[in-house]
């Protein structure tokens, strides 16, 4: 079974992260939990989600990352930076879901 999803590395600070997107009901899932579970702060929740806010894509995309290194902050805005080179990779080809 073929699975159709693109793939963004994010950095920031000393926190990289590994994101991908696929069609769905808009479940993020941080090192195998929920976004909920992982970032505690609505902050860092909202940092995560201004890409999918931005793109118009909330609830649209399932959203599957792979984190690891720095703090919370760090990892936020490396997942956030991660979300923005899929969707600047997403919308550069053709192969959009």
């Amino acid at each position: 079974m073929a699975t159709n999803r693109n793939y963004g590395t994010g950095r920031r600070k000393s926190s990289v992260a590994r994101v991908y997107i696929m069609p769905g009901t808009g479940k993020i899932t941080v090192n195998k939990r929920s976004i909920d579970e992982y970032f505690g702060l609505e902050t860092l929740k909202t940092i995560v989600r201004q890409p999918l806010v931005a793109t118009q894509n909330e609830g649209k995309l399932d959203v599957l990352v792979n984190v690891c290194g720095g703090g919370t902050t760090g990892q936020a805005g490396a997942i956030r930076h991660g979300l923005s080179c899929t969707f600047a990779r997403w919308t550069a080809t053709s192969d959009r879901f």
